[in-house]
């Protein structure tokens, strides 16, 4: 689910915004890096504190139509 919701902000925002997701799953380490990878996004920072896992994300280009 943090990559659908991401994935839903991420299309509204311009890129170079930063995005902090913020999961109990530790899925998301892999998950979202991935999906990055593929969709032309950056991860800044990832840090695990505690039970959550904060990962920033620097949003790409767009791709072009």
């Amino acid at each position: 689910m943090p990559v659908i919701r991401l994935q839903e902000l991420v299309e509204r925002l311009p890129s170079g915004d930063e995005v902090e997701v913020v999961g109990t799953d530790p899925g998301v380490l892999s998950d979202i890096p991935s999906w990055c990878r593929v969709n032309g996004h950056h991860v800044l920072e990832t840090v695990e504190r505690g039970d959550e896992i904060l990962i920033m994300v620097k949003v790409g280009e767009a791709p072009s139509a």
